[in-house]
């Protein structure tokens, strides 16, 4: 998913009035004076409407004084309708913010610090990826909801017929050798586009490097690193195993219509790109299956970006501690792993992974959410990000460019990029 507020004095303000309304409400965040409703924006498809019905339900019947009204948001613009909403007197009392996005709301001051509620809601066992860019300048802001990864999708009855067992593809240097194989005969070992840069970041991060560091208050692009050389030098070689465009990204053309032609044995994807892949072409059905991304050591899975959600609550809320008993509720034990199942999400804690033991698609992201990562935990990444200058570093090394040159060339636009918007 493509889914970024300081709060100083305000937020002292904000959280002394959560305690004293602690102080004379009960656990369920009522007043004493009638039930509390609160208003709450889910994002598109981030739920079913089954699961919304069954958990607002649950939630109701658990907490009788809170009444809860959800309202669904769509992606398309939802960065200005939240800003909108934070700095007005009227925001909702529970966004759903994508996990990058925390970072730039939490700038301006409008979300409440949730620092205090860390252990309480379980912390420790939050994932990394999703957890750390819900904190901004050492304060937890975002709580995490759910999350999503890219795994490899890959075509059994290809694999088979190339003796490689994907079960055993557990380093880089094995799927090399099996990718090797299965490129040959018309068919392409893996279809991986020039520019899928959030697959290049895990590469990267394998490699102990980064996209950028932050250093006195200013950020860097560290494409040209050492250990960032080294993760695109293993792009390159992996990118090589395949015909994908050297110069474009998965969405042009969409890999799952190219792997829908039936001449592609792997592609590097959320796992939701398998029933795309069975939509287009329906004599795949039963023929595509997944593994985590391979490491450089047998004993971790490949670095990956971890896409997902957290849960804000605003300070203009006025039922702050009704807001926080409905994210209690959503990201504690019982409704992670039944969101999981329903959706096929990665539950927002290490010990709940288990839940999706049973869905093959969301058990490989469980496994790579392990050793999940965020993007630059600022507020300037957004403006990276609409430039780009990594898929053009990409492009270009794939298409002969020297790789020190352009990655030194890249680092600078990623640091122009991020001072200037920050």
């Amino acid at each position: 998913m493509k889914y970024r507020l300081l709060a100083g004095g305000s937020a002292l303000v904000m959280a002394a009035a959560l305690s004293a309304c602690s102080s004379s409400s009960d656990s369920s965040g009522a007043s004493g004076d009638g039930p509390t409703d609160i208003d709450v924006w889910l994002m598109r498809d981030s739920v079913s409407a089954a699961f919304q019905k069954e958990f607002v339900k649950g939630f109701e019947a658990a907490h009788p004084t809170i009444k809860v009204r959800v309202q669904i948001q769509e992606w398309d613009g939802i960065g200005e309708k939240i800003t909108a909403a934070l700095a007005s007197n009227d925001a909702p009392d529970v966004i759903e913010s994508g996990n990058t996005q925390v970072a730039q709301f939490a700038q301006s001051g409008g979300l409440l610090d949730l620092s205090d509620k860390v252990d309480e809601l379980n912390g420790k066992d939050w994932l990394k990826g999703l957890a750390e860019p819900g904190a901004y300048e050492g304060k937890q802001y975002g709580i995490p909801y759910y999350a999503a990864n890219r795994v490899v999708i890959y075509r059994t009855d290809l694999f088979e017929k190339a003796g490689v067992d994907a079960s055993a593809l557990k380093t880089r240097e094995q799927w090399i050798e099996a990718t090797g194989k299965l490129n040959k005969a018309g068919t392409q070992g893996i279809y991986l586009p020039g520019q899928m840069w959030y697959a290049l970041a895990g590469f990267v991060w394998d490699e102990g490097g980064d996209l950028a560091t932050e250093s006195g208050g200013k950020w860097k692009g560290t494409l040209d690193t050492p250990e960032a050389l080294r993760g695109m030098e293993f792009y390159e070689q992996l990118q090589a195993l395949g015909k994908g465009p050297k110069d474009s990204d998965e969405d042009s053309p969409p890999q799952a219509d190219v792997m829908a032609q039936g001449k592609v044995a792997q592609v590097i994807s959320t796992p939701g790109g398998a029933k795309v892949v069975m939509e287009k072409n329906p004599e795949l059905k039963g023929k595509l299956a997944f593994f985590p991304i391979p490491g450089k050591s047998a004993d971790t899975p490949g670095a990956v970006f971890t896409g997902g959600s957290d849960l804000v609550i605003p300070t203009a809320s006025g039922k702050q501690e009704a807001a926080l008993t409905f994210i209690k509720e959503l990201t504690g034990d019982a409704w992670q792993k039944k969101l999981a199942v329903a959706m096929s999400y990665v539950p927002n804690r290490t010990t709940l992974a288990s839940a999706v033991a049973g869905d093959p698609g969301a058990a490989a992201m469980a496994v790579g959410a392990a050793n999940g990562h965020a993007t630059p935990n600022t507020p300037g990444w957004a403006a990276v990000e609409a430039e780009n200058p990594i898929k053009d570093y990409m492009a270009a090394v794939l298409t002969g460019g020297d790789p020190a040159k352009e990655a030194a060339k890249a680092s600078q636009d990623i640091t122009r990029a991020m001072n200037t918007a920050s």
